[in-house]
């Protein structure tokens, strides 16, 4: 096996960003979901990437895109390891797993370099603490663990499996909007 190819798990565009309700409505809320899903889509370039959702809204973009679509299994760390799956099986030695929502990603190639070897590669999210964005090899046990202070969770997972662990420093991919401050950072909301 050989090549690197991309996950993105997006549970759902009418549903998402719900912590900035008080902010934005429903359909403001899934217009901004469905363009940073399309920042990362893009980001992935060339490589094999795979859109792991059960919403309709979704998989409609996805394919629309020309994105490869697999049913979500019901939590962040399933939708990871089932896109992993899809990876392998398509004959890649490494997976990235990338969260749907960074708008300022530019390109994945950063998390594809290390193919096969036993190494796991993370952007920490700019707050530090959760994974933005994992590569793993496809062809080891490693459990994902998203959520807050996922970040040293999967540090930890890489050491109890005895791999490397690399932080990749990346201001573009470590933001991800979660809170109405990632907004007005990004000038979408007047303090």
């Amino acid at each position: 096996m050989t090549g690197t190819g991309v996950v993105i798990p997006v549970r759902a565009f009418a549903l998402g960003k719900a912590r900035l309700a008080a902010q934005l409505d429903d359909a403001n809320r899934a217009d901004l979901a469905r363009k940073l899903a399309d920042r990362v889509g893009a980001a992935a370039g060339e490589l094999p990437t795979v859109v792991v959702s059960s919403a309709s809204d979704v998989r409609d973009w996805a394919r629309g895109r020309g994105l490869e679509v697999v049913d979500d299994p019901g939590t962040l760390d399933d939708a990871a390891a089932t896109g992993r799956a899809w990876v392998r099986a398509h004959g890649c030695a490494r997976a990235v797993i990338a969260h749907a929502d960074l708008p300022l990603a530019r390109s994945l190639a950063p998390l594809a370099r290390d193919g096969a070897r036993p190494i796991v590669a993370v952007v920490p999210c700019h707050r530090d603490d959760g994974t933005t964005v994992i590569s793993v090899p496809v062809d080891v046990p490693f459990r994902f663990a998203y959520g807050p202070g996922s970040f040293r969770r999967h540090a930890a997972e890489a050491r109890r499996l005895d791999l490397g662990f690399r932080v990749v420093r990346d201001a573009e991919l470590a933001f991800d909007v979660d809170v109405p401050d990632d907004l007005h950072r990004l000038g979408l909301l007047v303090p």
